[in-house]
């Protein structure tokens, strides 16, 4: 933490709203569906990170989107993607896919396993123009490359590997056994976003647990961290933001 300024807020992600299904149970930490609050429209251009856990064999049919960059990143499980783009795709943990619903796409999304339970994020960001041409992306990224570091896994450059993004936007993910220590410098006139995916770690001092959310307002020095004393990884998203 800052010593002169706070430059954070921490949200707890029990004030998340929550919709519940036979078949699915999504946790919003933005405004969503039938869920509203004025004090959580988004963050900058960061619009939806909804935590979802779809049955076996469940999922979304046919829908549509437009004007919207729309991220899945799965924990664990996998989603079967369909697109009118004529797509037909697998997401694993460790992928990042960008979907990119421009003038107009619609897709469905399915847990690909009859047997097992799907857990996802599915992150909606502002693109930077309206009117884009429909476009989807798809890369992995192995354990190893995120393992005690920030690894890029979105970028508008799409730079070192990254899928693209029509935004100011580089989104990094990470996981961290005990003991890892990473260390993040937020600049001047930029802006972040923590997002607690699995277990827990320790940001500035501060305990969060999965479902968390940290946003920041400026020019901030990071230290995240895991401090358990059992095994297992924490894992998390770190937005940079325009």
């Amino acid at each position: 933490m800052s010593k002169n300024t706070i430059n954070y807020v921490i949200h707890d992600g029990n004030a998340r709203g929550h919709s519940e299904f036979p078949w699915l149970h999504s946790y919003h930490t933005f405004s969503f569906g039938s869920f509203y609050d004025p004090n959580r429209m988004g963050f900058r251009t960061l619009r939806v990170i909804n935590d979802d856990r779809i049955a076996p064999g469940a999922g979304f049919p046919r829908h549509g989107h437009r004007d919207m960059e729309i991220l899945t990143y799965v924990l664990s499980g996998a989603v079967e993607h369909k697109d009118t783009l004529g797509t037909g795709s697998i997401i694993r943990p460790g992928d990042a896919q960008i979907m990119s619903a421009g003038t107009g796409i619609a897709h469905s999304e399915f847990n690909h396993s009859q047997t097992e339970l799907l857990h996802l994020l599915q992150i909606w960001i502002l693109p930077n123009q309206q009117g884009l041409t429909p476009r989807y992306e798809q890369k992995s990224f192995p354990p190893e490359e995120k393992q005690g570091q920030l690894r890029l896994i979105a970028a508008e450059d799409g730079r070192d590997g990254a899928v693209t993004i029509h935004q100011d936007v580089d989104l990094y993910g990470s996981i961290l056994e005990p003991g890892d220590v990473i260390h993040y410098h937020v600049k001047p006139n930029r802006y972040a976003w923590l997002q607690i995916a699995k277990g827990g770690v320790v940001f500035n001092g501060e305990e969060l647990k999965a479902g968390d959310g940290v946003e920041i307002h400026g020019e901030e020095k990071l230290q995240i961290s895991n401090e358990s004393t059992t095994e297992g990884g924490a894992e998390f998203l770190l937005f940079d933001l325009g």
